[in-house]
């Protein structure tokens, strides 16, 4: 007898249906690459665990917040580097405001001074009262003090190697001969520092009491920010401020004779070995700019560029001094912008000084 093979009866449409279904759920969990298609399957068919559903919107959402903080975090960043940007910017434009602010009245020098000489008004101030190095302006005061022991100019003296040591640049030699006068005009006229200590050695005073009467005749003068060490201003410690060396520039150009040096354009001499020629370092003598009446001019490396002038114009006498100047040019032409700018003015009424 044969057994005939009987194949399953085939399950009710309703139970595959189901099957089905489970079959899509399952491929969709491991195969599907987003979690929100995981979470729209799950809610659609009702056939995948609340958890799965649950875990895939908790993730979007993490994701969505994660997104959120970053790009919060971004804006934050971005707003204080912006902040902190326009602060810089800020304070690198005062910091430059400061460093570069524009000079008052165009004068680049560190101090100034224009005063009328005949009623003491103060034309133009930059810190005319701050004691400064003044360089040779020394040399007025040595000259004074030198002439106030009434030397005989005409006397005929040695230049030594003590006056020659550390002088710097100068035309005499050790040993060669010359007059007192020839002396003075080197020292007032072309700056010579070892003309300037050949007269105070040969003034009659030790170099202690002729150093002690410049601070003396400067306390005098009522000068207290003016101070002196020694007698051609290569010190630094020699001190004084615009307008008290003003002071000293008027009283020193009152001496007929410093005043006939200092407003010469040049001058010629014969000593024992040669013949010399100065010419006066104040570039104002020298071109007829103005009617000099009396001047210096200094420089040293702590001090920068010096002048002091006493210049008469169409309207009124006036003393100009400038201390501190960036170059040997700009000290006589900010000398003679101060003068153009006040002095040529309509005089007004006297503040003083």
């Amino acid at each position: 007898m044969v057994r005939m093979a009987c194949s399953p009866a085939p399950a009710p449409a309703r139970s595959r249906l189901r099957m089905s279904l489970a079959a899509c759920v399952l491929s969709a969990l491991f195969l599907a690459p987003g979690e929100e298609w995981i979470a729209a399957v799950a809610q659609d068919s009702g056939s995948v665990p609340a958890g799965v559903a649950e875990a895939a919107t908790s993730t979007k959402k993490s994701t969505s917040g994660a997104k959120a903080t970053a790009r919060s975090t971004t804006t934050k960043k971005r707003t204080t580097t912006a902040s902190k940007s326009r602060t810089h910017r800020k304070t690198t434009a005062k910091k430059s405001r400061r460093t570069h602010a524009r000079p008052s009245k165009g004068v680049n020098a560190r101090a100034a001074v224009l005063i009328d000489a005949q009623t003491g008004e103060v034309l133009f101030d930059k810190n005319s009262g701050t004691p400064m190095p003044i360089a040779s302006l020394t040399k007025l005061m040595t000259a004074m003090v030198f002439l106030e022991s009434k030397p005989d100019l005409s006397k005929r003296v040695m230049v030594s190697r003590e006056d020659l040591a550390g002088s710097g640049h100068t035309q005499l030699r050790a040993g060669e001969v010359l007059t007192l006068r020839d002396l003075l005009h080197g020292s007032l006229l072309s700056s010579d520092n070892a003309a300037t200590r050949s007269l105070v050695r040969n003034s009659g005073l030790d170099s202690e009491e002729f150093l002690a009467r410049m601070n003396r005749k400067a306390q005098v003068m009522g000068l207290p920010n003016t101070r002196f060490v020694e007698f051609t201003g290569l010190s630094e410690q020699n001190v004084s401020s615009a307008s008290e060396y003003a002071q000293i520039l008027k009283t020193a150009s009152l001496h007929p004779l410093i005043a006939h040096i200092t407003t010469l354009p040049d001058y010629e001499y014969r000593s024992s070995t040669r013949d010399h020629y100065l010419v006066n370092t104040n570039r104002l003598c020298r071109y007829g700019i103005f009617d000099v009446k009396g001047g210096k001019t200094g420089y040293i490396s702590e001090s920068g560029y010096c002048l002091a002038t006493w210049v008469s114009t169409r309207t009124r006498d006036v003393i100009a001094v400038v201390l501190g100047a960036p170059s040997n040019p700009a000290r006589f032409a900010e000398t003679r912008k101060m003068i153009d700018r006040m002095a040529l003015a309509q005089p007004t009424a006297a503040r003083g000084i």
